[in-house]
């Protein structure tokens, strides 16, 4: 797989230093040392008048002289090296030495030069994905028209390269699901890039072409954020207001490139065009989050589809995702409770929920779990390493659907036949423990007894 773009992948100059042990680089380190066969002080010998002139230094030592020369100086560095290519234009290092000055050249900010050698490296090397990637985005910051029109050749490349790999390619340590993922992560970064390209070069249609098919592999707030920019363009305001909210709602940290603040102003003006204020855009941005999070969850499969019975799943220890399977619970008694890292009352609860269970930590007849409901399980880990709960917690996966859990924190009682002898929902109940307590005790003494709801709390 190609580097994702907006990353520009790093070339250093050790590509060239590390080479330098290569018997083609060896230069005469040595030739201030005594030598091994020479007179010894005790029997020197006058030098021969008809000495041989001095040995011409090789292709190699030349090009380790105009390295250990510069420095530190990547402008000496530049000049030195470009002055080897003058006299060896045909040197079997001119990948290397072409990355090291794309190296030296972006840390003198000379970017034109820099989008130069990268391509001449692509020349050469047109297999190489990486630096074909950086020579797109280097045109793309400098380039002139031809530059970008070549840029987005590149880019076509790149992302025939993509569509061409398959599962044979994939890297044992990915799974086919991470590898499709990762492909449609690719698919939608090149698409997007070379979106941009054609923005630049004032060729809408094929801009928004590209957006929308980036948009559509991987929903992105970058891809949502040029497609408002392009309904800008085109003056129809109802189109950039939807597409700005999309990226409103999409952007974070795995965005970098994008931020809310920017976003928010450029939907807060569209709006203001198209409706002389603000008001309705809070409720329109709720509705658009809503809207958003339910087409990209529709996405992805759920887990445990076919359970229709709480012993029917089989659930994910959290955070190593180690299967923790409900059947083996069948008969007993199960205490959920349903919570997520971003909901502050189920913080709250936690402390009380464990004294509960404590009370009936020696009875084998009941047991009770944590049931995360988060949609990111990445802030997971983190808040389990903070809380450091005593309860075995477990990833929800579809249990709360199954359950009609609609609001966070619910507790529920699932008595011995798998039917909801309690619920609790929200927190602030004084008598939350004493409540949780009797109806656990409740469902134990009775076989198949469904007790009604507990009251929520407010």
């Amino acid at each position: 797989m190609p580097a994702r773009p907006g990353f520009l992948p790093a070339i250093i100059l050790a590509s060239i230093l590390l080479n330098l042990s290569n018997p083609l680089f060896v230069c005469a380190q040595n030739e201030n040392k005594p030598n091994a066969s020479a007179a010894t002080p005790e029997h020197k010998t006058a030098p021969e008048k008809n000495a041989s002139p001095a040995k011409t230094p090789s292709a190699a030592e030349e090009l380790q002289q105009a390295i250990t020369s510069a420095g530190n100086d990547r402008a000496a560095l530049v000049g030195n090296l470009e002055a080897y290519l003058l006299k060896y234009p045909d040197s079997p290092q001119r990948p290397q030495i072409y990355r090291a000055l794309v190296e030296a050249s972006l840390q003198l900010r000379d970017t034109a030069r820099a989008a130069g050698y990268a391509e001449r490296v692509v020349a050469l090397t047109p297999e190489d994905m990486s630096i074909t990637l950086v020579a797109i985005q280097l045109l793309q910051r400098s380039g002139d028209e031809a530059g970008l029109h070549r840029a987005v050749n590149y880019a076509g490349r790149v992302l025939s390269f993509v569509d061409r790999t398959g599962l044979d390619d994939k890297s044992p340590k990915m799974s086919p699901d991470e590898w499709r993922k990762a492909k449609a992560r690719d698919r939608s970064s090149i698409l997007q890039l070379r979106g941009e390209l054609y923005l630049k070069l004032k060729e809408t249609a094929a801009a928004q072409k590209d957006f929308e098919s980036s948009y559509e592999e991987l929903p992105t707030a970058g891809a949502a954020e040029k497609l408002g920019e392009v309904a800008e363009i085109k003056k129809d305001l109802n189109a950039a207001i939807e597409q700005y909210a999309r990226a409103f709602v999409l952007a974070d940290s795995a965005n970098p490139g994008v931020t809310r603040r920017e976003i928010r102003q450029k939907i807060g003006n569209v709006w203001q065009l198209a409706h002389g204020s603000d008001d309705g855009l809070g409720e329109y941005l709720l509705r658009t989050y809503d809207q958003v999070s339910q087409a990209t969850s529709a996405g992805k499969i759920r887990k445990n589809q076919g359970a229709r019975e709480v012993s029917d799943f089989t659930l994910r220890k959290a955070p190593d995702g180690a299967p923790y399977p409900l059947a083996v619970k069948k008969g007993e008694v199960l205490v959920v409770s349903f919570w997520a890292t971003w909901c502050g009352p189920c913080r709250a609860l936690e402390p009380q929920f464990e004294r509960v269970a404590a009370h009936f930590k020696d009875n084998d007849k009941i047991s009770f779990l944590e049931a995360d409901c988060d949609e990111d399980e990445s802030q997971v880990a983190q808040y389990l390493e903070e809380v450091k709960p005593q309860i075995p917690v477990v990833f929800a996966d579809g249990l709360d659907h199954l359950l009609a859990v609609n609001s966070l924190p619910t507790v529920v009682v699932i008595d011995r036949s798998g039917k909801i002898a309690y619920r609790a929902e929200g927190f602030g109940e004084e008598t939350f423990e004493r409540d949780l307590t009797a109806a656990a005790n409740h469902a134990l003494e009775e076989q198949a007894t469904t007790l009604p709801h507990g009251t929520s709390a407010p």
